[in-house]
C-alpha cells in the first residue's frame, strides 16, 4: 500500500492522539482494578505509537507480530530506540495475549501497575523520534 505524504501525515497525527487517548483509558480503567483490561489498553497504546513510527518511515506491517518484527529490526537493532523499550513492548504483547485469551489466568495490580509509567515513557520516546524525524 502506497500512501501520499498528506495521507501519511494525517495517519501519523491521528495515531499519536489515539495512542495518548488509549493510554488515558488504561489509567482510568486502573482506578477500577480491571488489570486485564488495563494491560490491553497499555499494549494498544504502544501498538498505535509504534505503528506511527513505522508508517512515518515507510514501513507497513500487516499483523501485530509484523509490527514487533519491523520495530525490532529497524529501530531497536539500529539503536534508535532503547532495548528496554523493545522488551517492554514485547512483554505487553505477551501479557495482553494472556489476559485476553487465557481462561485460567488473571493479571494483578502487581503485574500491571508498574508498567503504566513505563508505557508513558515509551510513548514519549517514540513520539519524540516521530516528530523530530
Amino acid at each position: 500500500m502506497s500512501l501520499t505524504n498528506e495521507e501519511r501525515e494525517a495517519i501519523v497525527l491521528f495515531r499519536i492522539q489515539k495512542a495518548k487517548d488509549t493510554f488515558a483509558e488504561a489509567e482510568g480503567i486502573a482506578t477500577l482494578n480491571y488489570w486485564n483490561a488495563v494491560t490491553n489498553r497499555l499494549y494498544y497504546s504502544c501498538f498505535y505509537i509504534t505503528s506511527v513510527l513505522l508508517i512515518k518511515n515507510n514501513y507497513i506491517a500487516q499483523t501485530h507480530n509484523g509490527v514487533i518484527h519491523l520495530f525490532g529490526m529497524h529501530f531497536i537493532r539500529e539503536g534508535l530506540v532503547s532495548k528496554e523499550a523493545g522488551k517492554l513492548y514485547s512483554k505487553l504483547y505477551e501479557l495482553r495475549q494472556t489476559g485476553d485469551y487465557d481462561d485460567l489466568f488473571n493479571l494483578t495490580e502487581l503485574d500491571v501497575k508498574p508498567l503504566i509509567p513505563m508505557v508513558y515513557k515509551f510513548i514519549e520516546e517514540l513520539q519524540q523520534l516521530i516528530l523530530t524525524d
